[in-house]
């Protein structure tokens, strides 16, 4: 319990705004390698708050170690073995922590893999005992985790939680933030996969409304706002900001993309509806090309998107663009990026004139993205389909699926032994 306490108190600390002095780095260095020398002692509840810890502290910058990574293997294979006996606010702070090392780079280890499923089944049914804010923590995990959940898996939970939630009147403005930001990537989601969600989009609406005269300083908090409001089609009382920030590889693709297309018209890092910047837009055509890096999938895998990434692109395709996606790793050399200009090429309808002729590649289905789990059909991330054969042999416009996008939140605290309060 001594070892928890203290590397609660330490990523709590951090929290706080303590500086990672030498020293501090030494006392967690210190810590790491008794987490998985007591592996075996630790109760349920110690467990919870170690892993919300480890997350914590990586979130703020600490080193992923050997130490590390083995602390956290260690506690991750004992979530399985005592899944039964976590309570609903351990199950929500869990949660959490699985998806904050995601972000910060976790593998998807057989160990890491287990834990959540083993997590997510318990939600089920423990759903009728979480409170308000760990509903809230939950909607924004399982989200932020994108593909890896399967999407029946988050409907049947947000099914269950979302009416909960949007019936309380005493959510704090950071609970309903969390939980409108879950529901639009469940929306986006659905939205991908051609599924009905209007019965979420009620709920987001609701949501919504509750903020929407509501005073917010902090730039998430603004984003998340005009995601909402992008999505339902409602005034934005604000424009966001964000940064740009014009990646190699994407700079690489806009110079091949411009020498085989010279009058092709391409904007680079623009900001559509109060949306996240796009990488590149062809103001034309309506088109949006994301090229997108290791952080926009789970544990870098490019297979696996995240909520974010999903949010984003579902967003974009509501508001009347289509979205081709491209992993960076098919952009490493001008052989990759050849199906990439077959297929802008052929949506446009613009010979290119610096590249030579080009031909639209059929086989390109082999190179559709996977989802996390085996037995999916691969689904269409802005690939040649049907819809566009279709479109090549009458001349007219097919009718799109949506995609989907996000936008990353909060982080877990409170004393101890309950560190399961958001803060933005």
């Amino acid at each position: 319990q001594e070892i928890a306490n203290l590397l609660w108190a330490t990523a709590k600390l951090v929290d706080k705004g303590l500086e990672r002095t030498p020293q501090f780095k030494e006392a967690v260095t210190t810590l790491l390698p008794f987490v998985n020398a007591q592996k075996d002692n630790f109760k349920p509840q110690e467990i919870a708050n170690l892993l919300w810890a480890m997350a914590k502290l990586v979130d703020s910058g600490q080193e992923r170690t050997p130490e590390f990574n083995e602390a956290v293997a260690a506690l991750l294979r004992h979530v399985n073995t005592q899944k039964a006996n976590f309570k609903p606010q351990e199950i929500a702070n869990l949660l959490w922590a699985t998806a904050k090392l995601v972000d910060s780079g976790q593998e998807r280890t057989p160990e890491f893999n287990e834990a959540v499923a083993a997590l997510l089944r318990h939600v089920n049914k423990q759903k009728a005992n979480f409170k308000p804010q760990e509903i809230a923590n939950l909607l924004w995990a399982t989200a932020k985790l994108g593909e890896f959940v399967e999407l029946n898996v988050v409907t049947s939970m947000f099914e269950s939680l979302v009416y909960r939630i949007s019936e309380n009147p005493q959510l704090s403005q950071q609970d309903i933030l969390m939980s409108l930001w879950g529901v639009m990537v469940c929306c986006a989601r659905l939205s991908l996969d051609s599924n009905n969600n209007n019965w979420l989009e009620k709920h987001m609406d609701d949501l919504f409304t509750r903020l929407e005269n509501t005073f917010l300083d902090n730039e998430e908090d603004q984003r998340i706002i005009a995601m909402a409001a992008s999505w339902l089609g409602r005034a934005c009382p604000f424009v966001p900001h964000y940064q740009t920030i014009m990646s190699k590889r994407q700079s690489d693709f806009h110079d091949q993309l411009q020498s085989c297309f010279p009058s092709l018209q391409i904007e680079e890092e623009k900001s559509l509806n109060s949306l996240p910047p796009v990488d590149l837009l062809l103001p034309d055509h309506n088109m949006v090309i994301e090229v997108q890096g290791p952080s926009h999938y789970v544990s870098g895998d490019f297979n696996t998107r995240k909520g974010s990434t999903l949010l984003k692109i579902a967003l974009l395709q509501k508001a009347g663009f289509e979205v081709i996606e491209i992993p960076v790793n098919r952009l490493w050399n001008q052989d990759l990026m050849k199906p990439y200009i077959d297929q802008i090429k052929t949506r446009t309808g613009i010979p290119p004139q610096g590249h030579g002729s080009v031909s639209l590649k059929r086989k390109w289905a082999d190179d559709s993205y996977v989802t996390a789990d085996k037995g999916r059909q691969p689904s269409n991330h802005g690939y040649l389909t049907a819809e566009n054969q279709l479109e090549e042999q009458t001349g007219k416009p097919a009718k799109r699926k949506k995609k989907a996008a996000s936008n990353p939140l909060p982080s877990i605290q409170e004393p101890f032994p309950h560190p399961c309060k958001m803060n933005f």
